[in-house]
Order: C-alpha cells, then structure tokens, then sequence
C-alpha cells in the first residue's frame, strides 16, 4: 500500500507536497520522493524514511516548479531497498516521471515483454518500473515530437489493455502535465480537486481527500475505474475514459485498516463504515452471546476504535481507553520483519491497568492478519489484571494473500489459515473470539453507496476479481513474502538484478 499525490499549481509546489505526503504518511513509512519540474527539467529527491527524515530544508530549497508529484511507499513484495523508492523516472520519451500505488499482477510477462519486444531496460524489480516503462512506450509508438492531450489518453488506453492488477497512477511529463489514472477496477483509491485563486485554477490528485482538504483543495470526485485525468502545465483540464471494459470492485481493506477515518473513498465515508462494522459486530454477538458478561469495551489503538465505541454503545456496556499508544511507532502491520514488529508492540503500547483489573474485557481491533500483535496485547490485559479477555475481529478472518497491493504475509503466516475461528481464539490466548461475518462488512460498507456492487474480499474469500489468479501464481508470492525472504532481500538490496532473456 502507498499514497500518491500530483499538483499543478500558480506557484512553487514542493511544499505542498510534502505537506499531502505528511497526510498520507499512513499509507506507506518505508520510503518517500517528491519530483518537480521547471522549465522542462525535473528536480527529484527521495530515500528510505519517514516524510519528515528524508527532506531536509536545503533539499526542499531545490526542488523547484509548479508541479509536481510525490509517493510514499511501503514495500508490497516485502523487500525494504532505496533503490525503488519512488517517483520513477525515464528519459525517452520527452521525459516522464511516474509514482504508483498498487500491483501489477502480471508482471513476469510484462518483464519479459519490455525486454525482448520494446528493448526497455528495467533497474528495479519494482512493478511501478515496469508501469513507467509500459506507458513511456506505449507514448514512443505513436511517433510524436509533439504530444497533445489526446495522445495520452491513447498511451493511458494502451496500458490498460497490457497490464492487468491494481494501479493508481501519477504520471508528469517534463513541460506537458500531470497524468492521473485508475485501473479498470478502481481497486485502489485515488480522488482530484480544484483550488481557485487569483492567477486561476490549481489542481491536484491524492489517494484520498484528507491530503486536498489539508491543502485547501475542493474534491471534484473520484477518478472513475479506468478514467484519466490530465492536467496541462498551464492549468487546463481533461478528463476521458480509457478502458474498453470497467468493473468498479475497491480494496474493502481500505476502509478496514488503511484509509484514514476522515476519508471519503468512492463516497463512502471511511468514518461511518467503521461505525457500521461495530452495529454489525455487536448485533452477531448478541445474536450469539445474549447472556454475555462483558464489563467493558477496550480498542486497539487506532483503527479499531470507531466499530469499538459503536460496539459499546450498542452493547450497553462502558467503552474505555486501555491503552496508551506511543505515536513515534509505525503501524506493525506494514512493518518488514517478524521481529521488528514483536518489539515494536511492546514499545507501541501501555495498558492502564485501573481499566482492567478485576473484568471481564473485550478488546476490539480492526482485523487479525499474522496474529502475533493480538497475543501480546491479550496477555498484556492478563498482566494489566483483566479476569477474563474476550476478542472480536471488525474484518472476517484473513485467510488468503491480497495481491492488489496490499502486503499480506505468506499464506502459512496468516494466523487464519487453515483454522477455525475457535482455533485462531485459542492460538491468541482470548477467552472467546469474534470475527465479523464478511457480508455483514460488505453491506457495512455497500451501504454508503449502493451504486458499488461488488468489493474485492479476497484476502477474506479467495476471489480474485482480475480472473488470473491461480495456485503457482499464489506460490510464487508466497515465496516473496515469508519473513526469510523478507530478511534476505533486506539485507542485499543494494544488489542490482540485471535482466536476461530468461
């Protein structure tokens, strides 16, 4: 998962983008770039880090124009390297800049396309290289010295027809524009708006809104599964749908656990799909648990505490913070490494034990992926006094890899896999577990708009809505993703794969 943001704007830009990636600094903490361009030359930083720690005030200084775009990435393949920090960026043709959140799924053939078919050279083992590299020859066939708007929308059209999987895209084309584009099933957000001024419109694109309310920017809407979105240096807009064949199918995942509460994705407000999730969650356990002794609802800082606050209210019973989070750690979720994340759980949270001393306590999170932050923060509510510790879960089980973009542990990794949910309970040490069931979570979402008829669940269900999903490709991923191969590639990433016709 990673953020994205593009503006075109009436002045210098660099600080405004950095701004949008502070926003959106949840999506991605394992790298950030900003890339502008003035007078037809680019002015690129960008490294492993926080938004914060990789531009200084005197890199800031030189990167100059009045546009530009920006990414804040985390790696989807599990390799940790500065080597593919993003934005991208090719010479030929006219110069092209490019910032990519999602995956690629078929990105072995599209390897061995560029390669052997349109002699590009790749660096990374990056898909949004490959992307870069897709549309920057999709833009040389057309033969051109000169483009206009009509030949990127061409390119855009090209792409879609190459590359199948999940992308939200940023392109800058040196002098020209910013290019913004969705694939054809709008699996991962991304939104533009207008700010009006004196000199006239400026505009930019972002994965979700919060980063243009920051900025002062009006959301214009979502940009359409398979649409195109330009904006000419000068300041004119276009827009144009590019895909032959569209079925609008977002990342549910987003409005479980990435997107920021305050966030409109698709319109629907991230905010009350969680609020639905613990009207939702509560009702099955009192479906299931009528008689229940829960004392207090406690959540897992942060995402869970929308559906955990609902949750009380609809159960009756006290909601409390009993946790204490300390906001310089990361998500665990998205860190690399088994090991990192076991000790950043113990540095991220304190329990207040006055909260949970003598109850009988249920702890409310998002979801449960690798189970390994679930059992400590139970025994943590053991240590901290609690009598007995129940657990209920606002996503359904994860039981399958998400390969839209998303870096799901290999599949033996999921706690889920392979168990019921009672096996998973005992296996967390919670006295009594609760998932969400997933068309409760689909008509918790669904329901902020109606006109979406289908979400990708496929971590949850194994329905891969691209249709080229099957047990090799699943095996291959697996392979990338377990924590052995984490730690391989983070400890040689300073390695440069060459490619061969193989």
């Amino acid at each position: 998962m990673c953020g994205i943001a593009g503006i075109v704007s009436h002045q210098n830009v660099n600080q405004e983008l950095y701004d949008a990636l502070t926003v959106l600094q949840h999506r991605g903490q394992d790298a950030a770039g900003i890339v502008t361009c003035e007078k037809g030359r680019f002015y690129l930083r960008k490294d492993n880090g926080l938004t914060r720690d990789v531009f200084s005030a005197d890199q800031m200084v030189k990167l100059r124009g009045n546009m530009g775009i920006a990414h804040v990435r985390y790696p989807t393949a599990g390799c940790s390297s500065s080597a593919e920090a993003q934005p991208f960026y090719v010479n030929s043709p006219f110069g092209l800049t490019l910032a990519h959140n999602g995956n690629l799924t078929n990105m072995e053939a599209l390897k061995k396309q560029l390669f052997l078919e349109d002699q590009r050279h790749l660096n990374t083992d990056s898909d949004s290289e490959i992307l870069l590299n897709i549309f920057a020859h999709e833009l040389q066939q057309l033969g051109k010295l000169r483009l206009d708007v009509d030949d990127v929308f061409r390119a855009v059209s090209a792409v879609h027809k190459r590359c199948r999987g999940a992308y939200a895209v940023v392109v800058m084309i040196a002098g020209f524009g910013v290019l913004a584009f969705r694939d054809p099933n709008g699996i991962r957000p991304l939104v533009f708006g207008e700010r009006k001024t004196a000199q006239g419109s400026d505009y930019m694109v972002a994965s979700e809104n919060v980063a243009l309310n920051g900025l002062d920017f009006d959301l214009i809407r979502d940009i359409d599964p398979g649409e195109a979105v330009f904006i000419e240096a000068k300041g004119g807009l276009h827009t144009k749908q590019c895909a032959e064949f569209v079925n609008h199918c977002p990342c549910i995942f987003e409005y479980v656990y990435f997107a920021r509460p305050d966030s409109t994705i698709d319109d629907i407000s991230v905010y009350k799909a969680r609020l639905r999730m613990g009207e939702k969650l509560a009702d099955k356990i009192l479906r299931e648990w009528p008689d229940n002794d829960i004392d207090v609802v406690i959540p897992i800082p942060d995402t869970s505490r929308i559906s955990a606050l609902q949750m009380a209210f609809r159960l009756k019973v006290k909601f409390r913070e009993g946790f204490m989070k300390n906001r310089y750690i990361g998500r665990t979720f998205i860190m690399p490494g088994q090991q990192m994340r076991k000790k950043s759980v113990k540095q991220k949270l304190n329990a207040i034990d006055l909260e949970f001393e003598g109850k009988n306590v249920l702890l409310v999170d998002d979801s449960i992926v690798r189970g390994t932050t679930s059992e400590q923060i139970i025994q943590m509510a053991r240590d901290a006094g609690a009598k007995k510790v129940y657990f209920a879960s606002a996503a359904p089980p994860v039981r399958y890899p998400n390969v839209y973009g998303i870096d799901m542990p290999a599949v033996e990794e999921l706690i889920a896999h392979n168990r019921t949910d009672e096996e998973v309970g005992v296996a967390i040490g919670a006295d009594k577990i609760f998932y969400q069931d997933l068309e409760d979570l689909i008509d918790a979402v669904q329901k902020g708009n109606s006109k979406i008829k289908h979400f990708d669940t496929s971590c949850f269900s194994r329905d891969y809505i691209t249709g080229d999903i099957d047990d090799a490709y699943l095996e291959r991923i697996n392979k990338l993703r377990n924590d052995d191969a984490q730690a391989e590639c983070n400890a040689d990433n300073f390695i440069i794969d060459i490619q061969n016709a193989d």
